[in-house]
Parts: C-alpha cells; sequence; structure tokens
C-alpha cells in the first residue's frame, strides 16, 4: 500500500517545496520504489489556465490536457514520470465539485460545510486514481497560517490519524535566515512556523531548512529542542549552484535516510551518478553559447520555466552551458533594435497570447531567416515564423492573425473544431476562455527526408498543444513555392504542426510545447538538435 509524505511550507513562500518534492521522489526512486507527485493548490481558480504569467508563472499542460501549477513540470523532469490531471487540484476545483453535488441534492439535504465535506474532497483527491505506487508526495501550495491553506492542512491532518504514522509522514520547509549586522542565523522564523503547524494538529516529522549559509550544530539541536524533533530530522538545504544538484545535496544530509526510517524501510543507498554526471557537464562545459530568447514575459522567468530548463537539457546533451538572453520581443518594433540579437548563436520565440510584442517577435523571425541564425519557434512563435514568411516571401503584405484583429489573409485563425480521442471538439468565440484550447498530446505525423524527421528519427510523434489559433493550411501551397515547408502536419492533415526552412541551416517552427517533455536525463531532441545548430553558429562567428 502507498505511503504518503506530505510537504508544507512556512515562513516565506517561493522556498522551493516544488524543488524538494522532485528531489526526494528521484531519491525515493533511486532507491527502487515506485513515486507519484501531486500538488494541491489552495487558490480559487479551477486551473491556472487563465491565470497571468505574471501572477502565476508558467501553465504546465500534461499529455491529458490539464493546466497545471509549474511544479508538476519539477515532478516530471526529476522523475520522469508523467503527470495527470489527477495530480493537481486547486480550492477551485473542489468546491466546484462540491457545488454540483449539492446541487443535484448529494448531499440529501444536510448542511455543507467545510468539515467534512471540503476536507473529505480533498482527502478523496489525494488517495484516488492510484495503482502500485510505493510513495505519494503531496506538496500543499501556499504557506502555514494562509487562511486559504487551511483546509488543506485540517484534511492532511485527517489523512495522518487515519493512516497511522506506518503510511504517512509530514515535511516542513522554512526559512533559516542569516542576519548580515548579527552575523548569525536565526531559528525563531522556524520555530514560529512549526507553531503555527502545530496549532493545526500536525506535528513535522522532518524540517528542511532553506539556508544561504551552513547550519551549525547546535542550531540544529536548538531547532529540533524547540520543534518536537529528534535532531537527525532536521535537514539543512543550501542554496546550490544548479537545481539538478539538489537530489545529491539532499541525500548527503541524509534527507532520504530520514524517510526509509520513518517507514521502517531498508533499501540500498540510492544511485544518483545520473545526477552527478549532469552537474558535472553543467559546472564543467566544453563550451558555451547564447540564445537569445524573444518574449513578452521575460520579467519574470518563471513564465518560461521549462523553455529554460528544456534549453538546459539541450545543453547538457551536447555539453556546452547555454547562457539564455532574454529578450523583450516590444524593444524589436522600434527601428534599428532588431540588431540587439546580433552575436546570439540562436533565436528562439516562445508561445503567447495576444498582439502585443507580437511585431516584434516577427522582426526576430526575420532577422533569423535572413542572417541564417538559427530559429526555433514554439506554438505563437511558429505563427509568428509562419506570418513573416507569408509578408515577405509571399508577397501577402496584410498577412496577419486573427486574434489581433481583421486581417488579409488570416494566416493564422481561430480554430474552431477538431478531433480529440476519435471525438469532434467544437469551440467558438464566445466560449469561456478556461480550458478550452486544444490541450494536451496530440499525434502528427512527419514528412520523410524532412529535417524534423531526422531529428526525431521517426515519423509518427506525439507532443503537448495548449493553443486556441491554428496556422491557415490552405496556404501552403503559397508558402512552399517560397520555401516555407510544412513538414510535421496532424494525422487527417488539416493542422500544420511544423514548419521549416530547407534552404537555411536550422529554422524549424512547431506548433507544440516541446519543452514540456524535456528531462535532463532524457534531452528532447528538438532543444539537442537547437542547441547543436547554435554550437555550429557559434565557430563561424
Amino acid at each position: 500500500m502507498a505511503r504518503f509524505i506530505f510537504i508544507t511550507g512556512g515562513v516565506v513562500s517561493s522556498l522551493g517545496k516544488g524543488l524538494a518534492s522532485a528531489a526526494l521522489g528521484a531519491l525515493l526512486q533511486a532507491r527502487g520504489f515506485k513515486v507519484r507527485l501531486r500538488k494541491l493548490d489552495p487558490y480559487l481558480n479551477v486551473d491556472p489556465g487563465t491565470m497571468s504569467p505574471y501572477q502565476h508563472g508558467e501553465v504546465y499542460v500534461t499529455d491529458d490536457g490539464a493546466e497545471t501549477d509549474l511544479d508538476l513540470g519539477h515532478y516530471e523532469r526529476f522523475t520522469g514520470v508523467a503527470s495527470t490531471r489527477s495530480d493537481n487540484v486547486t480550492t477551485g476545483q473542489i468546491y466546484s465539485k462540491i457545488l454540483a453535488k449539492e446541487r443535484r441534492g448529494d448531499y440529501l439535504g444536510a448542511t455543507v460545510q467545510v468539515i467534512p465535506h471540503v476536507t473529505d474532497a480533498i482527502k478523496e483527491f489525494v488517495r484516488g486514481d492510484l495503482r502500485d505506487e510505493d510513495f505519494v508526495i503531496c506538496e500543499i501550495g501556499g504557506t502555514v497560517g494562509d487562511i486559504e491553506s487551511l483546509p488543506f492542512l485540517e484534511a492532511i491532518r485527517q489523512l495522518g490519524n487515519e493512516l497511522g504514522r506506518a503510511r504517512s509522514m509530514f515535511v516542513h520547509l522554512t526559512l533559516v535566515p542569516y542576519i548580515t549586522s548579527a552575523g548569525e542565523l536565526k531559528t525563531k522564523p522556524t520555530q514560529h512556523s512549526v507553531k503555527e503547524l502545530q496549532s493545526v494538529g500536525i506535528q513535522p516529522d522532518m524540517l528542511l531548512c532553506r539556508s544561504e549559509h551552513p547550519i551549525g550544530q547546535d542550531a540544529r539541536r536548538k531547532l529540533a529542542l524547540f520543534c518536537n524533533l529528534r535532531e537527525e530530522a532536521v535537514i539543512q538545504a543550501l542554496d546550490v549552484d544548479t537545481i539538478y544538484a539538489v537530489p545529491r545535496a539532499y541525500h548527503e544530509e541524509g534527507m532520504d535516510d530520514v524517510v526509509c526510517r520513518h517507514f521502517g524501510l531498508e533499501t540500498p543507498a540510492p544511485d544518483i551518478e545520473t545526477w552527478d554526471r549532469i552537474t558535472e557537464i553543467l559546472r564543467h562545459p566544453d563550451g558555451e553559447v547564447t540564445i537569445g530568447v524573444v518574449g513578452k514575459y521575460t520579467s519574470l522567468i518563471d513564465a518560461y520555466k521549462s523553455l529554460a530548463e528544456a534549453l538546459t537539457h539541450g545543453g547538457v546533451a551536447n555539453n556546452v552551458k547555454v547562457r539564455i538572453n532574454w529578450l523583450d520581443s516590444e524593444i524589436f518594433e522600434k527601428d534599428g533594435h532588431v540588431q540587439e540579437l546580433e552575436g546570439v548563436h540562436g533565436i528562439l520565440v516562445p508561445g503567447g497570447f495576444g498582439e502585443r510584442g507580437s511585431e516584434g517577435k516577427i522582426a526576430a523571425a526575420r532577422f533569423a531567416r535572413e542572417r541564417k541564425v538559427p530559429y526555433f519557434g514554439i506554438c505563437f512563435g511558429m505563427q509568428m515564423a509562419v506570418i513573416e514568411a507569408a509578408r515577405h516571401l509571399a508577397g501577402m503584405s496584410g498577412a496577419g492573425s486573427s486574434e489581433f484583429g481583421p486581417c488579409d489573409p488570416a494566416v493564422v485563425g481561430l480554430m474552431t473544431e477538431w478531433v480529440k480521442d476519435n471525438a469532434v471538439e467544437r469551440r467558438g468565440n464566445a466560449d469561456d476562455l478556461g480550458g478550452t484550447m486544444r490541450l494536451g498530446a496530440y499525434p502528427a505525423v512527419l514528412e520523410a527526408g524532412s529535417k524534423v524527421a531526422e531529428i526525431y528519427g521517426q515519423r509518427q510523434i506525439s507532443e503537448r498543444h495548449r493553443h486556441r489559433y491554428e496556422v491557415n493550411v490552405n496556404l501552403r501551397p503559397a508558402l512552399e513555392a517560397v520555401g516555407l515547408h510544412f513538414s510535421g502536419l496532424s494525422p487527417d492533415g488539416e493542422l500544420p504542426e511544423i514548419v521549416e526552412v530547407a534552404s537555411h541551416p536550422w529554422f524549424i517552427g512547431v506548433q507544440f510545447h516541446p519543452e514540456l517533455k524535456s528531462k535532463p536525463f532524457d534531452p528532447h531532441p528538438l532543444f539537442t538538435s537547437f542547441v547543436r545548430a547554435a554550437v555550429e553558429q557559434s565557430r563561424l562567428m
């Protein structure tokens, strides 16, 4: 039967609960256990699909089409276990489900309350859709003391009682700040955070203490004493130079040993040579390339979290360091500013929504095409590359996207009907925005002899999508006549999935999001090939 590890956070947000969960999952996996990771998000949105990237960061999409928290990306990158829609739940989803049941009369006239109805729904989620996992690691979003988190904390408290210590464990991640003026670490914030957790009936079994400075033995003893823990269960989590060093760092601190002892498990030490190999390459690469990422949310790098990591993975595959130059696409809408792309070894235009910055992305695509700089367009980045080719190669001066308003021709238009799992799905302009895009994994067929078929090494692929607009396949003959080749299509031939310029060293646009499937130990082939092309470009400069 599955054992459950609940990871909570205190003191401040953004301490890295997602990374801690992912790293612990990787360590347990390296000991031979089967793991599953889940995220409980306390916000009222049904999912992050309609939230601004500035508010929430990246929206991570699963194979089955769920729009989820970016921490699920960490889970997949560290364990390789594909997440599903049953691995992320929000307060909005919980309440939507409960209210639907209440309207149907499922509660038979009972007064619907947080306890037991909301907490029961949370517990049902935590324990649902499991198979033969040895461990289920559940991260609770937010910090202890937040009003929004209280139902989730109560639910896991109840689960701890129902499962017993033999099948449940509580890990609390806190900050141990260093006060420069005093020249010492302060444990009081952690003590208060644990006291707050204890006030809702949860006694942590392990403290994971983030700090910029080593936590001495005296401080550990103090934390153990005041927080009612064994000293060995106070684990320091120091800053590291790469997130992929976290499994090794946590193992050396004894984190996975404490977990195994808690559950009475005796296993061999984990094999983490893969993580050592990855960090060795990152720390001692053979060279360096610079990739210019032309986006509209570049002031918040979490908006492109999976993208940044996938570029790093491409660097690992080529034994080089990838330096990312984050560029706001709007600056390229001013005369002469496109020259800021001079000196980069590759240009990547990522996904996005809305007209703002779109002309800058088109300018970046033109610069890459004309200067023979490797270009990688993802989702919106592919669409802007097609518009650029239509305008400047095919003579369609009015080419644009209907997303921005009337245009002639509409190279990119609203998709209203497509096939998903042998069923037709339809969308309209008046539909809700949330959850109405083409979401999740869809197949594509690659043309024999194309560059992408060579890169993938196969003709049939499956990739994750998140978009509402499609390139107009009816313009394919005119665009192919001027050199923009449609090398990947949906199985029915109706939806363009990949375009490439055969006469260019490396110019590829894809309608899907390959970054969502890249892992440090299994880099995505498109990112591996793109970084390799950037390496070649660096040798020419």
